[in-house]
C-alpha cells in the first residue's frame, strides 16, 4: 500500500513517520522546500520526543519520502491547517487546494481522507468537488473523514494507541479507512458518518475549552477575592464528582484555542456557552498583560528605577516548541508594546532562536530579573527556586504551594 501526506506538519509528519513505520510506503508532501529537504535527510523540523530517530530509521528504510507534489498511490490523507479569515471565519482553502492537487491522481478504488480539523460538510464539500472534476469516478472512489487527537510531547503513543473516530461518506468508505488505519491504530476504530466524525473533534476541544474557562474564570475571582486559586481547586477536587482543570494564561494551540470558533461561526446563536468560554480565555491572556503591566508600575515607583522583567514562557503548553496561538507568547508582545525601551527578557527554553524575539536562558534570566512572569508551567521552570527578593507573577501554578 502506498499512501500520500499532504501536509507535514505538526501532525501530518508524525502520522506519515507511524504509517511507514508500520510497513506503509509513504510519500510526504509539503509546499515548504525545507521541509521536505530536512525529511529526506530523516530529520524532522518540530520538537517531538522519539520521533527523530524513528524518522531517520524509515526514511534510511525507504519507507518513507518526501516532496512537495503528491505522487499516485493507494491513499491520499489531507493534513493541512485550517486557518481563519475575518472574524474568526474558518478557512478552508488550504484543504480545498490540497484536495485539487491531488484529483488528477486518484483513481478506481482510491481512498481519500481528510484529518485536518474542519467546519461540518466540508468531507460533503471536497466529495462534491471530487466528483465535478472525475464524475467517472462517482461510487468507485472512497472518502471518509477522521480527525486526530493526539498530545504534543506524546504524539507518538498516543498515535497508536488512541482510539480514533472514522466517518465516510457511506458505509463502504467507513469500512475502508478502518481497514487503513488499523494496520498501525491499536486503539478502537469507532464507525460514524463524516458530519458526525467532524462534530466530534470541535466538540471534544470545544468541551475542554468550556473546562478551562471555569478555571480561569475562578482564577481572575479568587485574585480579587485574596484566596489562593491553586489550593482551592485542589480542595474542591477532593469531592469525588468534581474535577475541576488548572488556570494558565489563557489558551493556545491550533486546537482548544481554535475549534470553538469553527461551531460558533456557523451555529451563533446556538452555541452561547462555547462563545462566552472563548471570551474568557481570550480575556484572561489581556488580564495577565496588564497584570504584568501593573507591577513593572509599581516596581518603578518603589525603586526609582524601571525593572527587568522575565517572560517566562512562549509555548502554548508546557514543554514543547509550538507557539501556535499561545497566549504567553500574545502577553509578551503586548508587554513589549505598551512600555517603550522597558529591559525585558524572553524566555522559551523549547526553541532555539526566534525571529521576533531575542531569548535569554532561562537561569540567566532569572538571576538578572526583578521580576519574574510565570506563563507556562517548563519543566526547567519547576527547578528554579524561589527567591523572596523577586517580583514573581504565577499564572501557571509554577510555585503552587
Amino acid at each position: 500500500m502506498k499512501a500520500c501526506f499532504m501536509g507535514l506538519g505538526y501532525i501530518g509528519l508524525p502520522t506519515a513517520i507511524i504509517a511507514a513505520e508500520h510497513g506503509i510506503k509513504v510519500i510526504g508532501v509539503d509546499i515548504n522546500p525545507q521541509v521536505v529537504d530536512m525529511t529526506n535527510q530523516g530529520l524532522i523540523h518540530i520538537v517531538e520526543p522519539g520521533l527523530q530517530e524513528l524518522c531517520g530509521k524509515v526514511v534510511t528504510s525507504g519507507h518513507l519520502k518526501a516532496s512537495v507534489k503528491p505522487e499516485t498511490s493507494d491513499v491520499y490523507l489531507v493534513v493541512v491547517p485550517t486557518p481563519f479569515k475575518g472574524n474568526h471565519e474558518p478557512d478552508i482553502s488550504y484543504v480545498e487546494t490540497a484536495t485539487r492537487s491531488v484529483i488528477p491522481l486518484l483513481k478506481e478504488n482510491d481512498l481519500f481522507i481528510i484529518e485536518s480539523t474542519s467546519p461540518v460538510g466540508t468531507t460533503d464539500k471536497m466529495t462534491d468537488l471530487i466528483f465535478s472534476l472525475r464524475p467517472e469516478l462517482k461510487g468507485k472512489i472512497y472518502i471518509a473523514y477522521c480527525p486526530e487527537r493526539v498530545l504534543p510531547g506524546n504524539v507518538i503513543y498516543e498515535l497508536v494507541h488512541n482510539d480514533r473516530v472514522i466517518g465516510g461518506i457511506n458505509p463502504e468508505s467507513t469500512e475502508k479507512a478502518i481497514g487503513f488505519y488499523s494496520r498501525f491504530v491499536k486503539g478502537t476504530l469507532h464507525k460514524t458518518n463524516a458530519k458526525t466524525a467532524e462534530m466530534c473533534k470541535l466538540t471534544e476541544n470545544s468541551s475542554r475549552d468550556v473546562q478551562i474557562a471555569f478555571a480561569n474564570e475562578l482564577s481572575l475571582i479568587c485574585d480579587k477575592a485574596g484566596i489562593n486559586v491553586w489550593e482551592l481547586i485542589e480542595l474542591a477536587n477532593k469531592h469525588p464528582r468534581v474535577h475541576i482543570l488548572q488556570p494558565g494564561s489563557g489558551v493556545g494551540g491550533h486546537c482548544i484555542a481554535v475549534d470553538p470558533y469553527f461551531i460558533t461561526a456557523e451555529f451563533p446563536y446556538e452555541s452561547q456557552l462555547i462563545a462566552k468560554a472563548r471570551e474568557i480565555n481570550n480575556y484572561k491572556a489581556f488580564w495577565c498583560a496588564e497584570k504584568v503591566e501593573n507591577a513593572m508600575l509599581k516596581f518603578e515607583l518603589e525603586h526609582n528605577r524601571k525593572p527587568v522583567v522575565a517572560m517566562m514562557g512562549l509555548a502554548f503548553k508546557p514543554d514543547i516548541d509550538d507557539l501556535r496561538e499561545s497566549p504567553a507568547k500574545y502577553i509578551t508582545t503586548k508587554v513589549m508594546q505598551s512600555r517603550n525601551n522597558a529591559d525585558i527578557l524572553v524566555v522559551e527554553p523549547n526553541v532555539r532562536e526566534h525571529k521576533i524575539f531575542k531569548l535569554t536562558n532561562y537561569k540567566e534570566a532569572y538571576e538578572k530579573a526583578d521580576i519574574i512572569v510565570f506563563l507556562v508551567a517548563h519543566k526547567e521552570f519547576k527547578e528554579l527556586p524561589r527567591k523572596e527578593n523577586k517580583v514573581i507573577l504565577d499564572f501557571c501554578g509554577i510555585y503552587k504551594k
